[in-house]
């Protein structure tokens, strides 16, 4: 009978992760786009911030912020064209920064809601930054491309230190963060556990990374096998931080040490 209530209680959250994921990932699309064209409307390349060209939430498809970069670069407008392919992932990597350093707070360990929605958030937010470093940094396109254009940058110059900094947050979030997420979310349950981590891991490294990589350039373009990092990065985050390795169990049990009201004399 425990073993069903776990079972259900598994289904149950994986819904809620579902329906939140989705949530978040339409509105981080089309808050992406829209930082794009606002900051395009405010340097005076723009006529109007809702000139977005709307594409599936979902999917991820048929999104575009509407700046004309081409007439940017023609016209001699670099810098203004840098800037609005910057803003977007300034604000992802802002909110990937508050949001670890809140779950990281001791006062979040009783606001299991509130940590659940930040915690997602963070992903989606993590996600869409790891899609564009490491795994489009040397594309003549898109954010990353239309700021090495724009600053006439090689694309080596965004691409160490941004990748340096992908691996700093992947770090904290899974070496820091994932215990309190397991303690908070999970509470006693393995199955909850896997379900945030196979979750996590699959949107950070395959949903718009590692899949998209291989489906998009495979066979023509060479940069296809940057998707199989993701697989590999999937596959070890998967090994090293599930529940039963020791590492997880003693960060989570000095985490439920951390909740208020614990009596380390009760416990022991």
């Amino acid at each position: 009978m425990k073993r069903q209530d776990e079972i259900r209680g598994a289904v149950f959250y994986s819904l809620i992760v579902l329906a939140t994921y989705l949530f978040f990932q339409a509105f981080i699309v089309i808050a992406h786009e829209f930082i794009h064209s606002t900051t395009a409307y405010l340097l005076g390349d723009m006529q109007s911030p809702f000139e977005i060209v709307w594409g599936n939430p979902v999917t991820l498809t048929g999104w575009d912020e509407g700046v004309a970069y081409s007439h940017l670069f023609i016209t001699g407008q670099g810098t203004n064209a840098a800037i609005i392919a910057v803003m977007p992932l300034l604000f992802h990597a802002i909110i990937v920064s508050c949001g670890i350093y809140l779950l990281l707070s001791r006062a979040m360990l009783q606001r299991k809601w509130w940590f659940h929605l930040v915690f997602w958030f963070i992903i989606v937010n993590l996600t869409e930054l790891i899609s564009y470093m490491p795994f489009r940094a040397f594309t003549l396109h898109g954010d990353i491309g239309n700021i090495n254009h724009g600053l006439g940058l090689s694309p080596w110059v965004l691409f160490i230190p941004g990748t340096i900094l992908i691996l700093a947050w992947l770090w904290y979030l899974f070496r820091c963060v994932l215990p309190r997420t397991n303690v908070v979310l999970a509470e006693g349950s393995r199955l909850i556990r896997y379900v945030i981590l196979i979750v996590s891991a699959f949107s950070l490294f395959l949903w718009t990374s590692g899949l998209r990589m291989i489906l998009s350039y495979y066979p023509n373009d060479p940069q296809w096998m940057l998707g199989i990092l993701g697989f590999a990065a999937f596959g070890l985050v998967i090994w090293l931080c599930r529940p039963d390795m020791p590492r997880v169990i003693a960060s989570e049990e000095q985490v439920t040490h951390e909740m208020p009201g614990h009596d380390p004399a009760g416990s022991s």
